[in-house]
């Protein structure tokens, strides 16, 4: 099989923290109940010609409203990665979840990239449940109607090649039109899972996490994400602060909450 024609350098970058339970990350809770907190991630994908951001996080009012802690703004971490928000060309998201799909202004010049099935859902007839609402912002989600009609999205319907060395895949689940991007690097076929696995040990325990809107989609999803990666290690959840201990620092004055997920573990 031919190697695709580039390979990407891929930065996690952390950006909020959320303390909580165990009890509170899986289905049926955890009988140790010990400290498990939540890190809030947002991805840089560098290639040679272009540059992918792959989910864009809360901004400081929504980090207020969910009782969420923001422990550096995003365009802070991504210009200490050499990444200029205002002229991103190309947003991945994930899902339309509030810690995935806010800061509404920060790429004004970018086309986002969304599923069909993501969009349809979001905007419709589940929406009237509150056990599937309360992790959507209605300001988000109308703000990406309105980029629909600027002509500044792009929807994919089911897998989608994007670039070479980069593509999407719909695996649901989590929410019904959630998916997950493959990106080519130095180390292989990476996998940002997001939030078809919040943490290693929702995937690797086969322990689905409690926000979901299809469990049977979900634990389907977990074997389909290790096909997409080369190696276990190259599937990244979306939350697991232990991302940050695996990998080595992206850059050397940011180590504690900026990582470098191409160049192989520490």
């Amino acid at each position: 099989m031919t190697a695709p024609a580039e390979s990407y350098c891929v930065f996690a970058i952390k950006y909020a923290h959320h303390d909580r339970l165990s009890s509170a990350n899986f289905i049926g809770g955890d009988s140790h109940d010990v400290p498990m907190p939540l890190a809030y991630f947002v991805w840089a994908v560098v290639g040679e010609s272009r540059t992918f951001i792959v989910d864009t996080g809360f901004d400081q009012e929504g980090a207020a409203k969910r009782g969420r802690v923001i422990t550096n703004p995003i365009e802070k971490g991504l210009k200490a990665i050499g990444v200029d928000t205002g002229t991103v060309q190309d947003v991945i998201l994930t899902h339309m979840h509030y810690d995935h799909a806010g800061n509404r202004e920060l790429f004004p010049n970018a086309r986002y990239h969304l599923q069909d099935r993501e969009m349809a859902y979001c905007t419709g007839r589940c929406m009237c449940h509150p056990t599937l609402n309360h992790p959507f912002e209605a300001a988000d989600v109308s703000s990406m109607v309105h980029r629909v009609f600027d002509g500044r999205v792009q929807f994919h319907d089911g897998d989608s090649h994007i670039a070479p060395g980069l593509s999407v895949h719909l695996v649901g689940g989590h929410t019904n039109g959630l998916q997950v991007v493959r990106v080519h690097t130095q180390q292989g076929w990476l996998l940002l899972a997001s939030d078809a696995s919040h943490l290693y040990a929702n995937i690797e325990q086969h322990r689905p996490f409690p926000v979901v809107y299809n469990v049977g989609d979900m634990l389907e999803a977990y074997a389909r994400l290790y096909s997409l990666a080369d190696a276990p290690q190259l599937v990244i959840p979306g939350h697991d602060p232990d991302v940050l201990k695996r990998f080595p620092a992206g850059c050397r004055e940011h180590e504690d909450w900026i990582v470098r997920l191409d160049g192989g573990m520490r």
